[in-house]
């Protein structure tokens, strides 16, 4: 289970803060800490980027990369930051993402063709809803997968986020079981070993304590885990959580065990 560093958000007040300044250093030193702590690959959540989209993502690819070799998932929602960041990506980039949503199948997914890279997509309806019960995912998941084989993509680009729900949400449990059948049906449903992602922190939001957002990530996540994951999007410097991952990936893992892993 690969662990992806989901700290550089733009909702970061200093991520943003540097972005506003043009400021290179406060992102590296971020990017270098993700490293330390153990991060494969980084994500960079820019969010809309609605003013000089392309310039902001650059900057930001740029920065990231200037600091390490991992690959770098690209994660907005506008195309045209999008493929500016795909442009100056050096590093394996991973295009996050598309759903049914017309805007995206129109104007992201053609990137992943365009650039030979691979794509996250969202198990969502066209209107961003989430659907809640395994049968409609699955549906959901037959339809992103038909359009993806429509852009003349290859199965291997492919990477499913089965979007994990907010406890708080009236059917955000019910989804989060539901997610986990999922995620265990979808290379026999799909016909190839699928490759599956998921953001550890969407468990909790609003004002719950720190603590409490950490016994969610760390129960959740081996369940995740073992209906076989692929990618974990998490906070890195959440100790408890990194350390459940490595845990993970540990026992599932065929070789054999190595206490220096954990």
């Amino acid at each position: 289970m690969l662990i992806v560093a989901d700290n550089l958000r733009i909702t970061n007040r200093p991520v943003q803060a540097a972005l506003d300044r043009m400021d290179q250093e406060p992102i590296r030193d971020m990017v270098t800490r993700c490293v330390a702590a153990g991060a494969q690959a980084i994500d960079i959540n820019s969010g809309p980027l609605s003013r000089n989209p392309e310039e902001k993502m650059t900057f930001l690819v740029e920065a990231v990369q200037s600091a390490t070799t991992l690959p770098l998932i690209l994660d907005t929602s506008n195309p045209k930051a999008m493929e500016a960041g795909l442009i100056a990506c050096r590093n394996k980039a991973i295009i996050n993402g598309f759903s049914p949503e017309p805007r995206k199948l129109s104007a992201i997914l053609p990137l992943a063709k365009k650039y030979h890279t691979d794509i996250i997509g969202y198990l969502l309806y066209p209107n961003s809803q989430v659907p809640v019960g395994e049968e409609d995912c699955i549906q959901v998941a037959i339809e992103l997968f038909d359009a993806f084989k429509k852009a003349g993509l290859e199965n291997e680009q492919l990477i499913i986020d089965p979007v994990v729900a907010p406890v708080i949400w009236e059917n955000g449990i019910h989804h989060n079981r539901s997610i986990l059948s999922v995620i265990r049906l979808l290379p026999d449903i799909l016909g190839f070993p699928v490759r599956t992602i998921a953001g550890i922190s969407n468990l909790a939001t609003g004002s719950l304590p720190p603590e409490t957002k950490r016994k969610l990530e760390c129960a959740f996540l081996p369940m995740l885990a073992a209906a076989g994951l692929s990618m974990a999007l998490i906070n890195v410097f959440h100790r408890e959580t990194l350390q459940t991952a490595r845990i993970c990936h540990s026992f599932l893992n065929p070789g054999v065990f190595s206490w220096a892993e954990i």
